[in-house]
């Protein structure tokens, strides 16, 4: 099972309680932030909305006359989100796929999407897609993990995980810091419609208030549980010893330590048929 089609009914709430504030919520609030100012009406579309950490946000910058569309591909996410937000009001709830999406071309004035796009298999088609459901000079904003060497957390958790299984690694958390190549990114965008390309990294803290806690989001609130128990292994010992890993390096209580993002803006050059 990819990492796109797992099943992350189960872990919603580790992954919300665990990660969430730690690794989401600081760009969740940047990005907010950017879409806001640019989007004073119209529509929004975020996809791989997750848990609802980025929608809660849009919502609370956004001006109440902006209409907010939030999508995921995994209806355990987005039925978690739902309810999470259910008091919310002004947020439209569907699934949908990035390389897929099920609207109308022109559709939104604003797409964007955190921590998503690494996962998708097609990315030339989720950007052609993006572009056709975007009007004219519509927005486009996203960001995706930075190499893995600018996150401890993914070093962290990839190699202690990898400590208890020599033979055969576990290798999900390859694929978060998988999609850092800024080349890549600015000929996928100008290919798919897009110009007036920005690209920045951006630097955060990551701050948890124990390592354990991390350390539970990270194998217990992660699809990496999945190729844990597929290989017969027990998932405690390697939550302490992730904590371990990561009380070394930030402190057991709290734990802080930086974490790294690529943040993206583009706008569509006019309308086109893809």
């Amino acid at each position: 099972m990819s990492t796109i089609e797992h099943d992350y009914a189960p872990i919603c709430d580790l992954y919300e309680r665990h990660l969430g504030s730690a690794l989401f919520e600081p760009y969740a609030i940047d990005l907010a932030r950017r879409v806001a100012d640019h989007c004073a009406k119209g529509s929004v579309l975020e996809m791989a909305c997750g848990t609802g950490i980025v929608t809660r946000q849009l919502r609370a910058h956004l001006k109440p006359a902006v209409a907010l569309t939030a999508t995921d591909i995994n209806p355990g996410m987005l039925d978690y989100a739902q309810k999470k937000l259910n008091a919310l009001a002004g947020i439209a709830w569907k699934q949908a796929d990035i390389a897929d999406l099920p609207f109308s071309d022109a559709s939104f004035n604003v797409a964007m999407c955190q921590f998503g796009l690494m996962f998708v298999p097609d990315k030339d088609r989720a950007f052609r897609e993006m572009c056709r459901v975007l009007v004219p000079d519509g927005l486009l904003v996203f960001n995706v993990w930075d190499r893995m060497e600018n996150n401890s957390w993914g070093i962290i958790a990839h190699e202690t995980v990898g400590g208890f299984f020599p033979e055969n690694p576990p290798q999900f958390f390859k694929a978060p810091c998988s999609f850092y190549d800024i080349d890549v990114m600015r000929s996928l965008l100008t290919a798919s419609g897009f110009d007036r390309i920005n690209i920045q990294t951006v630097r955060k803290e990551c701050y948890s208030h124990t390592a354990a806690s991390l350390a539970i989001g990270l194998i217990e609130g992660a699809p990496v549980l999945a190729e844990i128990q597929e290989r017969g292994g027990s998932s405690r010992p390697i939550v302490d010893a992730v904590a371990t890993a990561l009380a070394r390096v930030g402190g057991a209580n709290p734990c802080r330590s930086t974490m790294q993002a690529i943040v993206v803006t583009a706008r569509v050059k006019g309308h086109v048929n893809l």
